[in-house]
């Protein structure tokens, strides 16, 4: 069969499957469930737009990926057919393992299990069912493959996921300072010593890119109101468990049953977990949700309540910590007013920071090639000052409590 299929992408245009293999891929029914995965969780509370999923991102990342191919080549990098297709493979799969919300799920349901492991645990069963033909895509994806450039096109500072993300979330949120130009960003590679280089020329554009990146975070990623949506949404799953854990039933599809009902690490994920999760989405934690608005439990109650109506807790942000005394004054006030315990009331109440780094100066640099041919990194490079700035990791502190009532 010919399975030359085209997309149409509202941020490119028209995108091809460059192979049997990916299409095949694609048709799984693990990437499809990702269909129904958001790429920003809950940040459509916030930017109405924003629901676009994690299947978009992914086949936007492959695109970008032939686009990335294709220059590298004509530049003269050698880059074989089995290379090429291992790369289409690893940036399409790099976000597979993503659960119900995107990051909400790696906090509540299972434990510190990353999407990034359960990413790789989906690629080795994928392998295995497509006869050893992910070997080197895995490799590539676990940074272990000895051409390191084809590694940081996967997961870099400056990789194909970070390309397509920024540009998409930014068209979907309506969000202009986020809109970077990603083709002209993978025009600009090049490759020295098995290691990603932007020439000269494009200094400016990777500028850009780490400013658009650092507001985008600011202004999407850790906007306020989707930060706290994003905590109750981990409070709801955690109270869920709790309750379950006490012998209580709450009304949820099984496959929501299942990691109720169990304590799961990275070290249980055995086939029979990997193939439940696969069956886990945000429609099974949105259908909970509105059934456990009218639980008897006042917490659960309350906390879906909040989402379902956004009607959220209030949120402060300051640049110090908060202090002890007005998280335990909200506390009292809360506990007195409901008759609820302490434990009950933290649920409602609660504090927390938040960290935007935009460039990571001591990890893979961003490197610039001159026209010398010498190799210097994109802070030096760069006559903008603030690129220094974007290097050093910003620090914000919140608190978050009812607002007059519940």
């Amino acid at each position: 069969m010919n399975k030359l299929k085209i997309l149409n992408d509202p941020i490119y245009g028209f995108i091809t499957i460059p192979s049997t293999l990916i299409f095949d891929l694609i048709q799984h029914r693990y990437f499809q469930r990702l269909r129904r995965i958001t790429q920003m969780g809950m940040s459509y509370l916030v930017y109405p737009g924003a629901h676009h999923t994690r299947f978009h991102h992914a086949i936007g990342c492959m695109h970008l990926m032939q686009q990335a191919v294709n220059v590298l080549r004509f530049k003269g990098v050698s880059i074989s057919k089995v290379e090429e297709e291992a790369l289409y493979v690893a940036i399409l799969l790099h976000d597979i393992g993503h659960g119900p919300f995107s990051h909400a799920m790696e906090h509540s349901i299972v434990n510190n299990v990353s999407h990034e492991q359960i990413s790789l645990l989906f690629m080795e069963r994928l392998n295995e069912e497509f006869n050893s033909n992910l070997t080197l895509a895995i490799s590539i994806f676990k940074g272990e493959y000895h051409r390191n450039f084809m590694c940081e096109l996967i997961s870099g500072q400056l990789d194909m996921d970070r390309a397509d993300y920024l540009k998409r979330d930014s068209f979907y949120t309506g969000v202009a300072e986020g809109n970077i130009n990603s083709e002209r960003l993978i025009t600009m590679l090049n490759v020295v010593d098995d290691e990603l280089v932007v020439e000269e020329k494009g200094i400016y554009s990777v500028e850009k890119f780490l400013v658009a990146r650092r507001l985008m975070y600011w202004q999407v990623y850790l906007h306020k109101t989707g930060l706290v949506a994003e905590q109750l949404l981990i409070r709801v799953l955690k109270r869920a468990k709790e309750l379950t854990n006490q012998g209580a039933k709450l009304n949820a599809s099984k496959p929501l049953q299942y990691f109720l009902h169990r304590e799961i690490s990275i070290d249980d994920f055995n086939n029979e977990t990997l193939n439940i999760f696969s069956q886990l989405d945000d429609y099974d934690i949105v259908s909970a949700m509105k059934a456990w608005q009218h639980h008897n439990d006042f917490v659960l109650r309350n906390l879906c309540e909040m989402i379902i109506n956004r009607n959220l807790l209030k949120i402060k942000m300051k640049n110090k910590r908060i202090k002890n005394h007005k998280l335990e004054n909200h506390l009292k006030a809360l506990t007195e007013q409901y008759g609820i315990t302490n434990q009950e009331a933290s649920y409602f109440v609660f504090n927390g920071h938040i960290s935007n780094q935009a460039y990571q100066l001591k990890h893979q640099n961003i490197n610039i090639m001159h026209k010398s041919g010498k190799i210097e990194d994109i802070v030096k490079a760069s006559d903008q000052l603030n690129l220094k700035a974007l290097s050093k990791p910003v620090t914000k502190y919140y608190i978050c409590y009812p607002k007059a009532y519940i």
